[in-house]
């Protein structure tokens, strides 16, 4: 049995019959050769599915847009790759010599992309019950500490409910700039409501970011006020 074999059995409770499965999803495109990506896409439905369902049962008399925002704070990126750091997931992802070099391995979207992929690959070694198994194991403390409705909107949302329960206009978002290379691209956005002095700006890794940043910052300035 492989290190990783061992490694999943442990934290995961479930023993793969073809390790291969296994190798793939914890393989990067970097590495070359099969990798994890159809997995990844694979592992995403499913892990969607999953909380879903289980949101559905505890939740009966919730609607269907507090249901959703669980499930995106659930299964973005943030959470799936806290998920992957708690289980030490990037001792075993194999990726290519520039990935290693650039410190991929802590790469919230590489961790995240790794832990979809093994539960792709657990489905598909295993089936439904086993990946539900293996997805309830990994989400047993966040189900049961789920945060109340308010907690789950963004900052952009109560920033326009914030202002529309004054009767003010909704605030209006513009790019400041736009620097870095291609793949790593910063945004600059500002933030104004017309007919308020206030603006701020908040930068981030995409548009939408930046934007989510700069609404919370305003946040702060007008509420209360």
């Amino acid at each position: 049995m492989t290190d990783a074999c061992r490694w999943c059995e442990r934290k995961l409770g479930y023993r793969f019959c073809d390790p291969e499965y296994l190798e793939r999803a914890l393989t990067h495109r970097s590495a070359g050769g099969q990798h994890n990506e159809r997995l990844e896409f694979l592992g995403d439905a499913v892990l969607g599915f999953a909380i879903a369902e289980a949101l559905h049962r505890s939740l009966p008399e919730a609607d269907e847009g507090h249901l959703s925002r669980l499930r995106a704070a659930l299964v973005n990126r943030e959470t799936l790759a806290e998920l992957a750091q708690e289980l030490d997931l990037s001792r075993h992802i194999r990726l290519g010599p520039g990935e290693l070099k650039s410190g991929g391995c802590r790469r919230s979207s590489i961790l995240s992309d790794a832990l979809e992929a093994l539960i792709g690959a657990v489905y598909l070694d295993g089936d439904l019950p086993a990946a539900r198994m293996v997805i309830m194991s990994l989400y047993d403390v966040r189900l049961q500490d789920l945060p109340p409705p308010e907690a789950l909107k963004d900052p952009k949302t109560r920033l326009q409910e914030l202002l529309q329960g004054r009767g003010l206009p909704v605030p209006v978002y513009s790019i400041e700039e736009i620097s870095g290379e291609k793949h790593q691209q910063r945004f600059s956005v500002a933030c104004d409501v017309p007919g308020l002095e206030n603006r701020t700006v908040g930068a981030g890794s995409s548009r939408r970011r930046a934007e989510q940043v700069a609404a919370d910052r305003m946040l702060a300035e007008i509420d209360g006020v």
